[in-house]
Protein backbone atom coordinates (compact mmCIF):
# COMPACT_ATOMS: atom_id res chain seq x y z
CA UNK A 1 0.00 0.00 0.00
CA UNK A 2 1.59 3.28 -1.21
CA UNK A 3 1.25 5.96 1.28
CA UNK A 4 -0.77 9.09 0.50
CA UNK A 5 1.42 11.96 0.27
CA UNK A 6 3.68 9.61 -2.35
CA UNK A 7 1.09 9.14 -4.14
CA UNK A 8 0.58 13.13 -4.17
CA UNK A 9 3.91 14.02 -5.38
CA UNK A 10 3.62 11.22 -8.31
CA UNK A 11 0.49 13.39 -9.14
CA UNK A 12 1.92 16.72 -9.28
CA UNK A 13 5.11 15.46 -11.00
CA UNK A 14 2.85 13.68 -13.97
CA UNK A 15 1.24 17.18 -13.76
CA UNK A 16 4.29 19.00 -14.48
CA UNK A 17 5.74 16.52 -17.06
CA UNK A 18 2.22 16.96 -18.68
CA UNK A 19 2.32 20.83 -19.17
CA UNK A 20 5.87 20.77 -20.11
CA UNK A 21 5.37 18.18 -22.83
CA UNK A 22 2.65 20.60 -23.99
CA UNK A 23 4.75 23.76 -24.51
CA UNK A 24 7.76 22.38 -25.87
CA UNK A 25 5.91 19.95 -28.04
CA UNK A 26 4.78 22.90 -29.95
CA UNK A 27 7.91 24.61 -29.97
CA UNK A 28 9.97 21.81 -31.75
CA UNK A 29 6.81 21.57 -34.02
CA UNK A 30 7.12 25.39 -35.27
CA UNK A 31 11.13 24.65 -35.77
CA UNK A 32 10.36 21.77 -38.04
CA UNK A 33 7.84 23.62 -40.10
CA UNK A 34 10.01 25.87 -42.13
CA UNK A 35 12.57 23.52 -42.89
CA UNK A 36 9.88 20.74 -44.24
CA UNK A 37 8.09 23.64 -46.53
CA UNK A 38 11.68 23.93 -48.09
CA UNK A 39 12.64 20.19 -48.42
CA UNK A 40 8.28 20.40 -50.18
CA UNK A 41 9.23 23.22 -52.48
CA UNK A 42 12.53 22.01 -53.38
CA UNK A 43 10.74 18.48 -54.34
CA UNK A 44 7.67 20.56 -56.29
CA UNK A 45 10.54 22.41 -58.37
CA UNK A 46 11.95 19.07 -58.80
CA UNK A 47 8.85 17.90 -60.22
CA UNK A 48 8.06 20.94 -62.75
CA UNK A 49 7.84 19.90 -66.29
CA UNK A 50 10.66 20.99 -68.57
CA UNK A 51 8.13 22.96 -70.80
CA UNK A 52 6.69 25.33 -68.02
CA UNK A 53 10.09 25.54 -66.43
CA UNK A 54 11.49 26.91 -69.61
CA UNK A 55 7.97 29.00 -69.55
CA UNK A 56 8.98 30.15 -65.85
CA UNK A 57 12.24 31.34 -66.88
CA UNK A 58 11.48 33.11 -69.82
CA UNK A 59 8.95 34.80 -67.41
CA UNK A 60 11.17 35.55 -64.70
CA UNK A 61 13.55 37.15 -67.49
CA UNK A 62 11.42 39.05 -68.98
CA UNK A 63 10.03 40.31 -65.41
CA UNK A 64 13.92 41.17 -64.82
CA UNK A 65 14.16 43.35 -67.94
CA UNK A 66 10.96 45.29 -67.32
CA UNK A 67 12.31 45.75 -63.78
CA UNK A 68 15.65 46.90 -65.18
CA UNK A 69 13.82 49.55 -67.14
CA UNK A 70 11.39 50.49 -64.74
CA UNK A 71 14.62 51.21 -62.57
CA UNK A 72 16.48 53.44 -64.80
CA UNK A 73 13.25 55.79 -65.30
CA UNK A 74 12.31 55.41 -61.31
CA UNK A 75 15.97 55.34 -59.04
CA UNK A 76 17.19 58.54 -57.61
CA UNK A 77 21.16 58.74 -57.74
CA UNK A 78 23.06 58.69 -54.39
CA UNK A 79 22.98 62.90 -54.59
CA UNK A 80 19.35 63.10 -55.56
CA UNK A 81 18.74 60.79 -52.83
CA UNK A 82 20.53 62.93 -50.15
CA UNK A 83 19.38 66.20 -51.27
CA UNK A 84 15.96 64.86 -51.18
CA UNK A 85 16.44 63.51 -47.94
CA UNK A 86 17.80 66.70 -46.80
CA UNK A 87 14.76 68.80 -47.93
CA UNK A 88 12.29 66.42 -46.85
CA UNK A 89 13.97 66.15 -42.74
CA UNK A 90 13.51 70.17 -42.92
CA UNK A 91 10.15 70.74 -44.52
CA UNK A 92 8.88 67.60 -42.47
CA UNK A 93 7.59 66.58 -38.83
CA UNK A 94 10.12 66.35 -36.49
CA UNK A 95 11.59 62.84 -36.06
CA UNK A 96 10.81 61.74 -39.25
CA UNK A 97 11.82 62.15 -43.11
CA UNK A 98 10.48 61.91 -46.47
CA UNK A 99 11.52 61.04 -49.62
CA UNK A 100 9.44 62.73 -52.20
CA UNK A 101 8.75 60.09 -55.15
CA UNK A 102 11.21 60.29 -58.00
CA UNK A 103 9.91 62.42 -61.33
CA UNK A 104 10.69 60.69 -64.77
CA UNK A 105 13.24 62.54 -66.90
CA UNK A 106 11.59 63.99 -69.58
CA UNK A 107 14.30 62.06 -71.95
CA UNK A 108 14.23 58.82 -70.12
CA UNK A 109 14.88 55.65 -72.46
CA UNK A 110 16.81 54.64 -75.07
CA UNK A 111 18.50 58.02 -76.96
CA UNK A 112 19.01 57.81 -80.40
CA UNK A 113 22.62 57.29 -81.34
CA UNK A 114 23.12 60.70 -83.20
CA UNK A 115 20.98 62.51 -80.80
CA UNK A 116 22.65 65.49 -79.60
CA UNK A 117 24.91 65.67 -76.08
CA UNK A 118 24.30 68.69 -73.85
CA UNK A 119 27.63 69.77 -73.03
CA UNK A 120 28.26 71.44 -69.01
CA UNK A 121 27.71 75.19 -69.54
CA UNK A 122 26.11 74.94 -72.85
CA UNK A 123 21.78 75.64 -72.34
CA UNK A 124 20.17 72.88 -74.63
CA UNK A 125 17.82 74.39 -77.40
CA UNK A 126 16.60 71.04 -78.32
CA UNK A 127 12.70 70.70 -76.64
CA UNK A 128 11.83 67.40 -75.10
CA UNK A 129 8.47 66.71 -74.53
CA UNK A 130 6.97 70.22 -74.32
CA UNK A 131 6.54 72.42 -76.83
CA UNK A 132 6.92 76.46 -76.77
CA UNK A 133 7.86 78.87 -79.46
CA UNK A 134 10.70 78.42 -81.39
CA UNK A 135 13.74 80.29 -79.79
CA UNK A 136 16.51 81.30 -82.44
CA UNK A 137 20.01 80.69 -81.59
CA UNK A 138 22.87 82.80 -82.53
CA UNK A 139 26.68 81.91 -81.20
CA UNK A 140 29.68 83.03 -83.32
CA UNK A 141 33.61 82.67 -82.71
CA UNK A 142 36.23 85.53 -82.83
CA UNK A 143 37.94 83.47 -85.26
CA UNK A 144 35.70 84.76 -87.61
CA UNK A 145 37.88 87.81 -88.65
CA UNK A 146 40.43 85.96 -89.31
CA UNK A 147 38.75 84.17 -92.24
CA UNK A 148 37.83 87.06 -93.43
CA UNK A 149 41.54 88.11 -93.56
CA UNK A 150 41.84 84.60 -95.48
CA UNK A 151 44.75 84.01 -93.41
CA UNK A 152 44.85 80.25 -93.95
CA UNK A 153 46.23 78.65 -97.15
CA UNK A 154 46.23 75.42 -99.15
CA UNK A 155 49.68 74.32 -98.07
CA UNK A 156 48.82 74.41 -94.60
CA UNK A 157 45.97 72.75 -95.19
CA UNK A 158 47.81 69.93 -97.10
CA UNK A 159 50.53 69.86 -94.79
CA UNK A 160 48.04 69.09 -91.69
CA UNK A 161 45.11 67.69 -93.64
CA UNK A 162 42.95 69.88 -91.89
CA UNK A 163 40.35 72.36 -93.09
CA UNK A 164 40.81 76.12 -93.17
CA UNK A 165 37.99 76.00 -90.63
CA UNK A 166 39.91 73.42 -88.12
CA UNK A 167 42.90 76.19 -88.98
CA UNK A 168 41.03 79.13 -87.67
CA UNK A 169 39.86 77.18 -84.69
CA UNK A 170 35.98 77.85 -85.64
CA UNK A 171 35.40 73.97 -84.44
CA UNK A 172 35.88 75.28 -80.51
CA UNK A 173 32.76 77.17 -81.49
CA UNK A 174 29.80 75.24 -79.09
CA UNK A 175 26.23 75.32 -79.71
CA UNK A 176 23.24 74.42 -78.41
CA UNK A 177 22.37 71.86 -81.01
CA UNK A 178 26.04 69.83 -80.81
CA UNK A 179 26.50 70.37 -84.40
CA UNK A 180 29.26 69.51 -86.19
CA UNK A 181 29.57 72.12 -88.63
CA UNK A 182 32.04 74.96 -87.99
CA UNK A 183 29.51 76.87 -89.75
CA UNK A 184 25.61 76.42 -89.83
CA UNK A 185 22.74 78.58 -91.24
CA UNK A 186 18.93 77.92 -91.25
CA UNK A 187 16.72 80.59 -92.29
CA UNK A 188 12.76 80.89 -92.96
CA UNK A 189 12.81 80.98 -96.92
CA UNK A 190 9.72 83.33 -96.84
CA UNK A 191 10.07 85.26 -94.17
CA UNK A 192 13.84 85.58 -94.14
CA UNK A 193 13.92 85.06 -90.31
CA UNK A 194 17.02 83.28 -88.99
CA UNK A 195 16.11 80.59 -86.45
CA UNK A 196 20.18 79.50 -86.84
CA UNK A 197 23.07 81.35 -87.06
CA UNK A 198 26.44 79.70 -86.26
CA UNK A 199 29.61 81.35 -87.36
CA UNK A 200 27.63 82.55 -90.54
CA UNK A 201 29.78 85.35 -91.71
CA UNK A 202 32.89 83.11 -92.11
CA UNK A 203 34.23 82.92 -95.25
CA UNK A 204 35.63 79.88 -96.38
CA UNK A 205 35.85 77.10 -99.05
CA UNK A 206 32.86 75.94 -100.23
CA UNK A 207 34.21 72.84 -102.36
CA UNK A 208 31.16 71.67 -104.99
CA UNK A 209 28.93 73.96 -103.60
CA UNK A 210 30.56 75.84 -106.28
CA UNK A 211 28.76 74.40 -109.12
CA UNK A 212 25.24 75.46 -108.04
CA UNK A 213 26.65 78.94 -109.71
CA UNK A 214 27.98 77.02 -112.43
CA UNK A 215 24.14 75.66 -112.70
CA UNK A 216 22.71 79.47 -112.46
CA UNK A 217 24.76 80.78 -115.45
CA UNK A 218 24.06 77.63 -117.61
CA UNK A 219 20.20 77.84 -116.91
CA UNK A 220 19.71 81.64 -117.15
CA UNK A 221 21.70 81.20 -120.36
CA UNK A 222 19.26 79.53 -122.07
CA UNK A 223 21.52 77.19 -123.90
CA UNK A 224 20.34 74.11 -126.37
CA UNK A 225 20.29 70.89 -123.20
CA UNK A 226 20.24 68.94 -126.00
CA UNK A 227 23.62 69.99 -127.70
CA UNK A 228 26.38 67.83 -127.87
CA UNK A 229 29.32 68.56 -125.79
CA UNK A 230 32.55 65.97 -125.19
CA UNK A 231 34.79 65.29 -122.56
CA UNK A 232 38.51 66.19 -123.23
CA UNK A 233 41.64 66.39 -121.39
CA UNK A 234 41.18 69.97 -120.51
CA UNK A 235 38.37 68.61 -118.54
CA UNK A 236 40.40 66.09 -116.30
CA UNK A 237 41.49 67.48 -112.86
CA UNK A 238 44.87 68.40 -112.43
CA UNK A 239 44.02 70.84 -108.87
CA UNK A 240 43.58 67.60 -106.82
CA UNK A 241 43.88 64.64 -108.99
CA UNK A 242 40.18 63.28 -108.58
CA UNK A 243 39.31 60.69 -110.72
CA UNK A 244 36.17 60.39 -113.02
CA UNK A 245 33.84 57.73 -114.58
CA UNK A 246 33.52 60.26 -117.18
CA UNK A 247 36.43 58.90 -119.32
CA UNK A 248 37.91 61.13 -122.09
CA UNK A 249 36.12 61.42 -125.05
CA UNK A 250 32.70 60.49 -123.84
CA UNK A 251 30.51 62.70 -125.44
CA UNK A 252 26.41 63.50 -123.81
CA UNK A 253 24.46 66.23 -124.03
CA UNK A 254 24.24 69.90 -122.14
CA UNK A 255 21.75 68.44 -120.40
CA UNK A 256 23.25 65.19 -119.45
CA UNK A 257 26.14 67.25 -118.10
CA UNK A 258 23.92 69.77 -115.56
CA UNK A 259 22.29 66.75 -114.38
CA UNK A 260 25.18 65.12 -113.31
CA UNK A 261 27.31 68.47 -111.77
CA UNK A 262 23.97 68.69 -109.91
CA UNK A 263 23.51 65.72 -108.65
CA UNK A 264 26.62 63.64 -108.50
CA UNK A 265 28.73 66.57 -108.53
CA UNK A 266 30.50 65.58 -111.66
CA UNK A 267 34.19 67.58 -111.74
CA UNK A 268 34.45 66.75 -115.37
CA UNK A 269 30.63 67.69 -116.42
CA UNK A 270 30.75 71.03 -114.49
CA UNK A 271 34.03 71.82 -116.01
CA UNK A 272 33.05 70.78 -119.57
CA UNK A 273 29.73 72.74 -118.87
CA UNK A 274 32.33 75.93 -118.56
CA UNK A 275 34.84 74.85 -121.19
CA UNK A 276 32.33 74.87 -123.64
CA UNK A 277 30.09 77.92 -123.08
CA UNK A 278 30.04 79.82 -126.05
CA UNK A 279 32.34 82.95 -124.89
CA UNK A 280 34.60 80.44 -123.15
CA UNK A 281 35.85 79.05 -119.46
CA UNK A 282 37.17 82.58 -118.86
CA UNK A 283 34.24 84.89 -119.33
CA UNK A 284 31.83 82.06 -117.91
CA UNK A 285 34.14 82.24 -114.78
CA UNK A 286 33.51 86.28 -114.71
CA UNK A 287 29.93 85.83 -115.02
CA UNK A 288 29.86 83.14 -112.36
CA UNK A 289 31.11 86.51 -110.20
CA UNK A 290 29.02 88.99 -111.88
CA UNK A 291 25.78 87.13 -110.92
CA UNK A 292 27.52 86.42 -107.29
CA UNK A 293 27.34 90.36 -107.41
CA UNK A 294 23.74 90.74 -108.69
CA UNK A 295 22.55 88.80 -106.04
CA UNK A 296 24.53 90.83 -103.04
CA UNK A 297 26.98 87.78 -102.38
CA UNK A 298 29.94 90.14 -101.41
CA UNK A 299 31.58 87.43 -99.71
CA UNK A 300 31.48 85.26 -102.66
CA UNK A 301 34.34 84.64 -105.28
CA UNK A 302 34.57 82.14 -107.90
CA UNK A 303 38.09 81.14 -110.06
CA UNK A 304 36.48 77.37 -111.94
CA UNK A 305 33.22 75.51 -112.53
CA UNK A 306 33.99 72.37 -110.69
CA UNK A 307 35.08 74.22 -106.82
CA UNK A 308 38.56 72.11 -107.13
CA UNK A 309 40.32 75.12 -106.30
CA UNK A 310 40.37 76.16 -102.61
CA UNK A 311 39.66 79.75 -103.78
CA UNK A 312 36.30 79.33 -104.19
CA UNK A 313 35.14 81.14 -101.19
CA UNK A 314 31.86 82.41 -99.94
CA UNK A 315 29.90 82.66 -96.33
CA UNK A 316 26.78 80.85 -95.35
CA UNK A 317 24.65 83.79 -95.34
CA UNK A 318 25.81 84.66 -99.65
CA UNK A 319 24.98 80.75 -100.24
CA UNK A 320 21.41 80.96 -98.51
CA UNK A 321 21.00 84.10 -100.57
CA UNK A 322 22.56 81.54 -103.87
CA UNK A 323 20.04 79.02 -102.45
CA UNK A 324 17.08 81.21 -102.89
CA UNK A 325 17.93 82.26 -105.94
CA UNK A 326 18.56 78.88 -107.75
CA UNK A 327 15.53 77.60 -105.98
CA UNK A 328 13.64 79.70 -108.60
CA UNK A 329 14.69 77.48 -111.44
CA UNK A 330 12.96 74.71 -111.90
CA UNK A 331 15.71 72.62 -113.56
CA UNK A 332 17.78 73.05 -111.30
CA UNK A 333 15.22 72.14 -108.68
CA UNK A 334 14.61 68.56 -110.58
CA UNK A 335 18.18 68.39 -111.46
CA UNK A 336 20.00 68.20 -107.87
CA UNK A 337 16.96 66.38 -106.24
CA UNK A 338 16.79 63.84 -109.00
CA UNK A 339 17.72 60.41 -106.91
CA UNK A 340 19.47 59.13 -110.22
CA UNK A 341 20.40 59.08 -113.39
CA UNK A 342 22.39 56.73 -115.99
CA UNK A 343 24.49 58.19 -118.84
CA UNK A 344 25.98 55.94 -121.82
CA UNK A 345 29.43 55.97 -121.90
CA UNK A 346 31.44 54.09 -124.51
CA UNK A 347 29.44 50.78 -124.74
CA UNK A 348 28.03 50.67 -121.29
CA UNK A 349 25.36 52.66 -119.32
CA UNK A 350 27.09 54.03 -116.53
CA UNK A 351 24.47 54.87 -113.23
CA UNK A 352 25.23 58.12 -111.18
CA UNK A 353 23.83 58.61 -107.55
CA UNK A 354 22.58 61.60 -105.55
CA UNK A 355 25.47 62.33 -102.95
CA UNK A 356 23.11 63.60 -100.71
CA UNK A 357 21.69 60.24 -99.58
CA UNK A 358 18.60 62.92 -97.30
CA UNK A 359 17.10 62.58 -100.86
CA UNK A 360 15.80 59.34 -100.39
CA UNK A 361 14.51 59.53 -97.04
CA UNK A 362 10.87 59.99 -96.92
CA UNK A 363 10.86 62.21 -94.20
CA UNK A 364 12.41 65.28 -95.73
CA UNK A 365 10.84 67.31 -98.83
CA UNK A 366 13.49 68.64 -100.21
CA UNK A 367 13.11 71.04 -102.83
CA UNK A 368 17.22 71.44 -104.02
CA UNK A 369 20.15 70.56 -102.60
CA UNK A 370 24.06 70.57 -103.44
CA UNK A 371 26.53 69.05 -101.33
CA UNK A 372 30.71 69.62 -101.68
CA UNK A 373 34.19 68.91 -100.33
CA UNK A 374 37.64 69.29 -100.34
CA UNK A 375 40.15 68.89 -97.29
CA UNK A 376 39.96 72.49 -97.44
CA UNK A 377 36.33 73.17 -97.14
CA UNK A 378 35.67 69.83 -95.29
CA UNK A 379 32.03 68.84 -95.52
CA UNK A 380 29.37 71.00 -97.00
CA UNK A 381 25.81 71.08 -97.24
CA UNK A 382 23.20 73.64 -99.04
CA UNK A 383 19.21 72.70 -99.03
CA UNK A 384 15.67 73.95 -99.42
CA UNK A 385 13.51 71.80 -97.57
CA UNK A 386 9.85 71.69 -96.04
CA UNK A 387 9.05 71.28 -92.61
CA UNK A 388 6.80 72.00 -90.04
CA UNK A 389 4.45 74.19 -92.17
CA UNK A 390 7.82 75.78 -93.54
CA UNK A 391 10.12 76.48 -96.45
CA UNK A 392 13.77 76.53 -94.81
CA UNK A 393 17.22 77.39 -96.39
CA UNK A 394 20.24 75.24 -94.43
CA UNK A 395 23.50 75.78 -95.15
CA UNK A 396 26.31 73.62 -93.56
CA UNK A 397 29.91 74.36 -94.08
CA UNK A 398 33.42 72.66 -93.02
CA UNK A 399 31.55 69.67 -90.94
CA UNK A 400 33.94 66.61 -89.94
CA UNK A 401 32.93 63.54 -90.34
CA UNK A 402 31.47 61.77 -93.82
CA UNK A 403 27.96 62.03 -92.99
CA UNK A 404 28.22 64.70 -90.23
CA UNK A 405 26.56 67.07 -92.34
CA UNK A 406 23.24 64.76 -92.80
CA UNK A 407 23.21 64.55 -89.01
CA UNK A 408 23.14 68.09 -88.46
CA UNK A 409 20.32 68.44 -91.11
CA UNK A 410 18.44 65.29 -89.00
CA UNK A 411 19.08 67.78 -85.53
CA UNK A 412 17.94 70.96 -86.97
CA UNK A 413 15.05 69.03 -88.46
CA UNK A 414 13.97 67.25 -85.00
CA UNK A 415 14.49 70.39 -83.04
CA UNK A 416 11.80 72.34 -85.43
CA UNK A 417 9.60 70.05 -85.88
CA UNK A 418 9.85 69.19 -82.16
CA UNK A 419 8.98 72.82 -81.19
CA UNK A 420 6.88 73.66 -84.00
CA UNK A 421 2.46 73.72 -82.80
CA UNK A 422 1.21 70.65 -82.69
CA UNK A 423 -1.17 71.48 -85.85
CA UNK A 424 1.95 71.47 -88.14
CA UNK A 425 0.40 70.64 -92.25
CA UNK A 426 1.11 67.19 -92.71
CA UNK A 427 3.58 65.26 -95.08
CA UNK A 428 0.76 64.62 -97.57
CA UNK A 429 -0.75 68.29 -97.49
CA UNK A 430 3.23 69.33 -97.81
CA UNK A 431 3.79 66.83 -100.73
CA UNK A 432 0.40 68.20 -102.53
CA UNK A 433 1.78 72.16 -101.57
CA UNK A 434 4.98 71.24 -103.38
CA UNK A 435 3.15 69.86 -106.76
CA UNK A 436 1.72 72.69 -106.80
CA UNK A 437 4.65 75.22 -106.55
Amino acid sequence: MVPTKYKLRWLVSVMVSALMAATVVPAEAAARKPAAEARTTVKSKAKVKPSAARSTKLSSKAEGRSRSARGSNSKLSAKQLAGTSKAAARTGRAGKVTVAKAERPANSGRAMADAPRVRPGVVSAVATESRGPLQPVRVESPAVAATRAQIASPAASAATGASFGQIYGLHHTQDPLELRSSVALVVDQETNEVLLSKNSDAVLPIASLTKLMTAMVVVEAHLNLDELITITQDDVDTEKNSSSRLSVGTTLTRGEALHLALMASENRAAHALGRTFPTGLGPFINLMNAKARQLGMSDSRYVDPTGLNSRNQSSARDLATLVKAAYQQPLIRELSTSPEYSVQVGRRQVRFGNTNSLVKNPVWDIGLQKTGYIVEAGRCLVMQARMAGRKLIMVFLDSSGKYSRQADAERVRRWIETAAPRNTPSASWRAADARQS
